[in-house]
This record gives C-alpha cells, structure tokens and sequence, in this order.
C-alpha cells in the first residue's frame, strides 16, 4: 500500500523525516523533493565497474546549467530522508518528464532504514537548462509487511552530498 500524501504528513517526525520539510510540497500521494546546486559527472568516458571512477564537481549557477545530451549526471536532493517503517520510492516528476529530462534512471526502489541524500541519476534526451533548487522529483512510501532488517550499507548510508558508483567495493569481499 503507498501512502497518501496526508498519511505522509501525519507521519513527518515520527515514522517518517524529510528535512527540510515544506507542507506545500506534498501531493496526494507522493512529497516533492529539489535539486541541490551540485552536479559530479564522470571525468573518463570510459567507466570501471572494478574502479573508482573520477569525477569532477560542477555547481549550478542560479541562471541554470545546460545538460547535454548523451552525458550522465548526478545530483543529490536538497533533502535528506529517513523512514525505519516504510519502504520509500524515488521517481521523476512527469513535468520533467515530459521535458524528455529523466531524473532517477534506474534504483529508484529505497531500501527500509536508509538515511540520506537521493543521489540522482540525470539524463536528458535533448539539451536543457535547470535550475538548481528546482522541485525535481518526488519520494513516496510504501507499507512493508513481515519481519525486515534495516538497510546499513557501509557504501550508501548517511551520506553527505553526491554519491559516485562504489561498486567496486562490491569487488574487494
């Protein structure tokens, strides 16, 4: 079951935190998330699953930044999210959408327990400008049934900004 977004405001503070939280950002079953001014992009076109792949910083001006075609970028919400009790769901928001602007390619499906930035995987199918603070996408929960363990990722969680590929971690067990 997802949870309707007056489910979603009942529960900020006890069972679910979004910091900062701005009541006008709640739809009826979902919540707004924004993008922070940060992008990294990957420095070699040539990535490593076994490697630490570099990247470089950008920030986005509040004039806006144009995204080129071809080229992932990641960004991070403004907000950092906690829920122990429900399993939340990252997706981009159709007015981005629609603007062939995708913001969360793939691992859109959260883990229960996880705390942190949504680090976003953005592509765009043309250029386009954004804009940093801009109401990207939207986080939305669902109910868990059965016994579960909280996510506690060494890789992932409580993290402080943009979060590269750390695959290769998964390579040194």
């Amino acid at each position: 079951m997802i949870l309707s977004g007056k489910e979603i405001k009942n529960k900020i503070g006890t069972d679910i935190f979004i910091d900062p939280f701005c009541e006008s950002k709640i739809n009826p079953n979902s919540y707004n998330l924004s993008l922070h001014n940060e992008l990294l992009v990957y420095e070699n076109f040539i990535l490593n699953m076994k490697e630490s792949n570099q990247t470089k910083r950008i920030v986005i001006p509040d004039e806006g930044f144009l995204l080129e075609p071809g080229k992932l970028y990641l960004g991070r919400t403004v907000e950092h999210t906690k829920t122990d009790k429900y399993v939340p769901m990252l997706e981009g928001r159709s007015s981005t959408g629609r603007l062939g602007l995708f913001i969360h390619v793939t691992a859109g499906f959260g883990d229960i327990g996880f705390a942190g930035y949504w680090t976003l995987e953005i592509f765009c199918i043309q250029p386009i400008v954004i804009y940093p603070h801009v109401e990207i996408c939207q986080i939305y929960y669902h109910s868990i049934e059965g016994a579960y363990d909280l996510y506690r990722s060494s890789k992932y969680q409580n993290n402080q900004g943009i979060q590269p590929s750390l695959m290769y971690k998964d390579f040194q067990k």
